[in-house]
């Protein structure tokens, strides 16, 4: 038997299998890349798959679980390429949608997008009053739901041809009766209408956030349900009856049928395996505190580990699109940075780099594909830090002099630079562009880089890492043993997960007993919902580990932050502890408590998972001084930062033992990705593969 992660990037989709059938990955695992089909994702994964159970040697029907990072949903809701939505809403809050919050995206701007005004989610037409009330803070009817309103909406939906319908009524948190049964009746009047409402999506306050949400739900759902099923069936038509799990935001796995009810979970699926993959690599080393910087074609996304710790984003900074999505997503920031990213001279004269990426189709111009547009690739080509005859091991083919006549006539020409230096250019240009990035994600939140190994994977990572790293005086860097596959490793690193919440509000520090015995009965409540959750998807009940969260805040705040529950029955004495954890909590992320005040509860979230098998990694042979010569390759002119030209010799990465340690200049080959030495620096092997490479010299190795 045997199980495969499967990761979409914007210009390559990779693979991993792991056999069960063996006692170590080194002989039981596979990697792949294939290019990714944009116009159909589905086709690059498919193709990938049949592939690499080619070359594994094994049948179709021997793999039992196929776990996939997605940009489907992302894609659709940049590209503003979704459904159709119409929405029943309380009558008197149809713009709601329309107004947001107080809070803009540019406070001091006078030509500044809003992007939920420019490009909404439901446009304004779409958007019917019903008449129906709910009154907090018991969510007593105040007017009851006047169905008929709702029947006649359902209608006019049906002949403007909408069939994604979203369900938003106010305070519905505290009771789902009038949204529930609004449902109920649009789908009678439309039976195959997409049809979510917002105590399903995210049943906690705040109507805007929630109903904006819900409709994000509603406007990828449609397209990323067709790519999920359709994906499902044609891997079951070629032989392939596996298990298909998709990772969610979050990080967790999830089953196909959760997320075409809720693909608003999967916006962030594709650059969360990253983070996991990234995470575990480094903790087979035991290196706890990273940066985790996935650079492939397209973009680059950058996330900070403390102590090992994959933070979720505060919900209160979740945007997609430029549209606020209320659910768990991992705290990372991506740019438009990647080896596909093109080079070119603005309307005013300047020199810029990305984000507008060349993709796989056509690619950089070396591709030969078409492309005539300059990129970060072609520029690594030029400079002599990817050797155009060993990208993907030789499988692709390059042609330097298309580098060369790109940057040539796009760069250099126009901007009187000789050839060499506009290359130099684009690689220093998008280096900062990405060190910013890592400044915003790290010291702007407090977080002093000099204590964290920068770990750049993705195929263009360990290109760019030292000089990454030294831009932003991170302690060195880490390669991991394959950075072209590292996010689609880390899909089969994680576990089944689901999150469920309830909005509750209640002071915590003198909490009375009613209300610590209504926390206790919707803390069982939600226990139970995640279990079920777990348990359809074939979870034994003996297998689920529960994890329970109060989101709280300082009485008087806007805002939440997590703090967990201990196990057990809700006492005052676990409630005091939530309190202390929150206090902890709100110190590690500001720098400050305040013991004395009073302590807010919003929303109750219980966590329920269940352990995936983990993927192993094979230690490597110690070296005990032996095999350097072996991993020597050949010679050739590099470029470096400083703009020295430098005989530099190339080492085959599969060839390197546990303790090798490999002085720069130099390039380390491997058929996913190439990691560059640059001179002064040095790079040591450890026990498991990964390529520390700093200044001062760290040793992993005997």
């Amino acid at each position: 038997m045997a199980r495969i992660g499967v990761d979409v990037g914007g210009t390559n989709t990779d693979i991993i299998l792991e056999t069960f059938t063996t006692d170590s990955v080194g002989a039981g695992a596979y990697r792949h890349k294939v290019p990714s089909t944009t116009e159909d994702q589905s086709i690059g994964v498919l193709k990938g798959v049949i592939e690499v159970c080619e070359k594994a040697g094994i049948k179709r029907n021997e793999v039992s679980t196929i776990v996939h990072g997605t940009t489907v949903a992302t894609n659709i809701s940049i590209e503003h390429n979704g459904a159709e939505v119409g929405m029943l809403t309380t009558k008197g809050f149809r713009d709601i949608l329309h107004i947001g919050r107080h809070k803009r995206p540019h406070n001091f701007s006078l030509h500044f997008d809003v992007p939920w005004q420019s490009n909404p989610l439901v446009k304004r037409r779409n958007r019917i009053p019903i008449s129906e009330r709910i009154l907090p803070p018991s969510g007593e009817v105040e007017v009851s739901l006047d169905e008929e309103e709702v029947r006649q909406a359902a209608r006019k939906f049906k002949e403007s041809g909408i069939s994604s319908v979203i369900v938003g009524f106010l305070f519905s948190f505290l009771n789902k009766e009038h949204e529930l049964r609004a449902k109920e009746i649009v789908l009678e009047e439309i039976p195959d209408a997409y049809v979510c409402c917002s105590c399903e999506v995210v049943d906690a306050m705040r109507e805007y956030e929630r109903f904006s949400t819900t409709a994000m739900n509603a406007y990828v759902g449609p397209k990323t349900a067709l790519y999920l099923k359709n994906l499902e069936r044609q891997l079951n038509e070629n032989g392939i009856d596996a298990d298909l799990r998709i990772i969610q935001s979050n990080g967790g796995l999830a089953t196909v049928d959760s997320c075409c009810e809720k693909p608003v979970n999967i916006l962030m699926s594709g650059p969360a395996g990253g983070v996991i993959g990234g995470n575990f690599f480094a903790d087979l080393d035991d290196e706890k505190n990273i940066i985790t910087v996935d650079i492939g074609g397209t973009s680059a996304d950058i996330s900070t580990l403390a102590e090992g710790d994959i933070k979720i984003m505060n919900p209160r900074d979740s945007y997609v699109g430029g549209h606020p999505v209320m659910v768990p997503m991992i705290d990372l920031i991506t740019i438009g940075a990647g080896g596909g990213s093109i080079a070119y001279i603005d309307e005013a004269g300047g020199f810029q780099v990305g984000p507008r990426s060349a993709g796989s189709m056509p690619g950089p111009a070396c591709y030969g594909r078409g492309g005539e547009e300059p990129t970060v690739t072609d520029a690594n080509i030029l400079l002599g830090r990817l050797d155009a005859d060993q990208m993907l091991g030789g499988d692709l083919k390059i042609d330097p002099d298309l580098s060369y006549k790109a940057i040539k006539e796009k760069i250099a020409d126009p901007l009187g630079l000789s050839v060499r230096d506009a290359a130099l250019g684009i690689i220093k240009i998008v280096n900062n562009n990405m060190a910013l990035a890592i400044r915003s994600n790290s010291v702007a939140r407090g977080v002093d880089p000099r204590e964290f190994m920068l770990m750049p994977f993705g195929g263009a990572g360990p290109v760019h890492g030292p000089a990454l790293a030294e831009e932003v005086n991170a302690k060195g860097v880490i390669a991991p043993p394959a950075p072209g596959i590292t996010s689609a490793a880390g899909l089969l690193t994680t576990n089944l997960q689901y999150e469920v919440t309830r909005s509750y509000l209640c002071e915590l520090t003198s909490v009375r007993d009613r209300h610590a015995e209504a926390l206790q009965s919707l803390l069982e409540e939600l226990d139970m919902e995640a279990v079920n959750k777990l348990v359809k998807d074939g979870v034994e009940a003996s297998q689920i580990k529960l994890t329970r969260f109060a989101e709280c805040r300082y009485h008087g705040q806007g805002f939440e932050l997590r703090a967990e529950i201990p196990e057990g029955e809700l006492t005052r004495g676990s409630i005091q502890q939530v309190v202390e954890n929150f206090h902890r909590q709100h110190d590690i992320d500001y720098g400050y408590r305040y013991d004395d005040a009073e302590v807010e509860l919003v929303t109750l979230r219980v966590v329920g998972e269940s352990a995936s098998k983990m993927l192993e990694w094979k230690e490597l042979e110690p070296a005990n001084g032996k095999g350097f010569e072996e991993a020597v390759m050949y010679e050739r002119d590099t470029t470096f930062a400083d703009g020295q030209t430098l005989v530099t010799p190339r080492y085959d990465r599969d060839k390197l033992l546990y303790g090798h340690i490999v002085y720069g200049p130099a390039l380390i080959m491997q058929h996913d990705s190439t990691s560059l030495v640059p001179p002064g620096w040095s790079a040591s092997v450890s026990r498991f593969g990964n390529l520390m490479i700093s200044k001062n010299k760290l040793t992993y190795g005997v």
